[in-house]
């Protein structure tokens, strides 16, 4: 059943249009972002799209720290939400580096190559600041400033005692900003709010991450990834808590339930643009990775990619989506499919290690998906270490046929995109302030 005023008409055919135009635009902006010198470190925020352990640290008994989460890569829980690796991961194998450890049961030995902050459950936006919002069930009250204070503390036994050692940890680290902020509408949706209320939340979430990303930079933060949220309704446990009878609800050509993936991608995305083009701060590239078309490829064409066991129904038994599978349900009851390299959905909610490589293949090597245009595989041969040249990068990544030539879009200036941005956020505030 969906929730209260979801799916109530909307200027869609203009959405849908602007949209196109928009995506052109930001993935075709003529100002690359540098990658020159070497990534010796990661240093990560966010949610369980990248927490590498930290919530089992915290607690023990949470779901994806008992089998058969891990079973495909580690054979064992690491308290990743996945069967194996993450877009975290991939990103370090590419680089050369280790797995970025997590920062809670870690040490400061661990912590020379990177260090991971992200929690499963966390929000973009203070617990405090939720809970008057009437949010008041959430995983962890680790939230970004939390993880971004954590860091703080951190910085001088990163750093070392001179002022040289911090510059050259920022200089030659790579930030990850996210993502973060789905868990933010996730727990607002898990209590039916309306459209209205959840909307209240988007400038807080935005901000949130916009303040997090200027203190990172006025640290001495100077290449940071910000991707933005996945495309919600597409997600098996919220098609099967948000069902529809009206077949119009859902997106034709993927089964998605549209207006959830418009708050997805008009409201979350389009703002997070917002506070990162244009920026002031010269020294710094901030690179938009859109985790959103990044996945409705995906879903589009899943068995382009090799998805033919399930799309919209999860790997475990038990979790939604119209198949079935187990949300959230690690230990014995919870029965993985065969073959989770067949599956987008791992447990309901996150992905398999299948889909978050592909992610990391495109975003990292082929520089799709990203705003300005980011590649890793640009850099020199002795910063992207662990690389083959010429005919075969990392193994750990599919064929770069399996991807599809990047298409020729508008060649827009930034302030021009921006015009599209704001239009865009007009006609969604608009649409939707009057369904809610």
């Amino acid at each position: 059943m969906a929730p209260p005023n979801c799916c109530s008409p909307s200027p869609l055919p203009l959405i849908r249009f602007l949209v196109g135009i928009l995506s052109a635009v930001l993935l075709t902006f003529p100002r690359p972002a540098s990658t020159a010198g070497c990534f010796k470190s990661v240093i990560s925020f966010g949610d369980s799209i990248a927490d590498t352990g930290n919530f089992c640290k915290l607690t023990p008994a949470g779901s994806m720290c008992s089998p058969p989460y891990g079973e495909t890569f580690f054979h064992r829980p690491t308290g990743r939400s996945s069967d194996g690796r993450l877009i975290i991961d991939f990103i370090a194998e590419y680089l050369g580096l280790p797995f970025v450890p997590p920062y809670y049961g870690g040490n400061q030995t661990e912590f020379g190559k990177g260090v991971n902050f992200a929690v499963v459950g966390a929000t973009a936006v203070a617990s405090d600041v939720l809970v008057n919002r009437g949010i008041g069930y959430m995983a962890t009250n680790v939230s970004l400033g939390v993880q971004l204070e954590l860091f703080k503390k951190l910085l001088p036994s990163l750093c070392g005692s001179s002022d040289a050692g911090c510059s050259n940890l920022f200089n030659t680290s790579l930030f990850l900003l996210g993502e973060i902020g789905g868990n933010d509408y996730n727990y607002a949706l898990g209590l039916k709010m309306t459209t209205a209320r959840i909307q209240e939340l988007v400038p807080l979430v935005v901000n949130s991450i916009g303040s997090a990303l200027q203190e990172i930079i006025k640290l001495g933060a100077t290449t940071i990834l910000v991707p933005g949220n996945f495309p919600i309704g597409c997600i098996p446990y919220i098609l099967t808590n948000f069902r529809s009878s009206n077949p119009q609800d859902y997106d034709s050509s993927t089964g998605c339930l549209v207006r959830l993936n418009q708050l997805a991608e008009l409201q979350i995305e389009l703002n997070r643009s917002r506070k990162l083009h244009p920026h002031p701060y010269p020294h710094a590239n901030i690179i938009y990775v859109d985790y959103y078309n990044a996945m409705m490829r995906i879903y589009a064409s899943p068995k382009r990619f090799g998805f033919t066991g399930g799309v919209l129904k999860a790997c475990c038994e038990g979790g939604g989506g119209g198949g079935g599978g187990s949300i959230l349900g690690g230990g014995p009851s919870m029965r993985p499919c065969d073959e989770p390299s067949t599956y987008v959905n791992w447990d309901g909610i996150h992905f398999t290690e299948a889909t978050y490589r592909l992610i990391a293949k495109a975003v990292v090597e082929e520089g799709l998906f990203t705003s300005p245009a980011f590649n890793l595989s640009s850099s020199s041969s002795s910063c992207v270490r662990g690389v083959t040249a010429a005919n075969g990068r990392n193994s750990t990544f599919p064929d770069r046929d399996s991807l599809p030539n990047r298409g020729v879009g508008l060649i827009v200036q930034p302030a021009a995109a921006m015009v599209l941005v704001n239009l865009l956020f007009l006609v969604v505030v608009g649409g939707m302030s009057s369904s809610g």
